[in-house]
């Protein structure tokens, strides 16, 4: 069995390692891309491409491999060599994922980079409305040009927003909103869930740390608090600079 799984785990950490080199080349291909502005039509479709290969193909194997590789170091019990061998192949896994959602993070989402902030929006609403929850989508139908990283930040907040609802606030109904004022935008996600978390608490490094990270990097702000318009509930408000387009 020992042997078995040590035969096992070198497969597992030669095809990491190509995953990593395959990573490496793709996240590089990625940062041009975010910070090119020439040949749009070209970058949207790159753009795309490289989304779907790193979501849809290296982040689930990825996954896979980890499982794997914990499965293993849950048997090596008797083999402290091998387990802290398995041990460490799935640290790196980890850190390999990891780098992946960062890389992705970078990255404008499809839907945004073909179709635009207020289309998406609305594709967004779609997907995460279901039997329990409706969510309704009031945004410009043409909104004035935005900067890629406003429209960036505003469709992943309205994201991340949308998934705290569907996780935590047994909401029924949420409403988001974009709307302009002068030189700012302003994203709204309102529920009429249980509320907003305990007051000064935003978490470390994702979810509701990670809008108001988004929104301050812009020059921006972002609130999660309770409504204020006789519904119980969440109100999420980020205001975000236009930015040059």
């Amino acid at each position: 069995m020992v042997t078995e799984l040590r035969d096992g785990t070198r497969q597992l950490l030669v095809r990491l390692r190509a995953l990593s080199n395959e990573l490496a080349v793709l996240t590089g291909q990625a940062r041009d891309l975010v910070v090119s502005r020439t040949g749009a039509g070209v970058l949207a479709r790159e753009r795309e491409r490289l989304h779907r290969d790193m979501h849809d193909d290296l982040g689930p194997t990825l996954a896979g491999i980890r499982l794997r590789l914990d499965t293993a170091s849950a048997r090596l019990t008797d083999d402290p060599v091998a387990r802290q061998l398995v041990l460490d192949a799935a640290a790196e896994t980890a850190r390999t994922m990891d780098e992946i959602r960062r890389t992705i993070d970078g990255l404008p989402p499809p839907d945004l980079a073909r179709e635009g902030l207020s289309t998406a929006l609305r594709m967004l609403a779609a997907r995460t409305s279901h039997t329990s929850t409706a969510v309704a989508v009031t945004v410009p139908d043409h909104p004035p040009a935005l900067s890629e990283a406003t429209e960036l930040a505003a469709y992943r907040i309205a994201a991340e927003a949308l998934i705290n609802v569907l996780r935590h606030a047994d909401a029924r109904h949420v409403d988001v909103g974009l709307f302009l004022r002068d030189d700012h935008v302003v994203l709204e996600v309102a529920d009429d869930g249980a509320g907003p978390p305990p007051a000064g608490w935003w978490g470390d490094g994702t979810g509701l740390f990670s809008m108001r990270r988004r929104a301050e990097e812009l020059g921006g702000s972002c609130v999660v608090v309770l409504r204020m318009d006789g519904t119980a509930g969440t109100l999420v408000r980020a205001v975000l600079p236009r930015g040059p387009a």
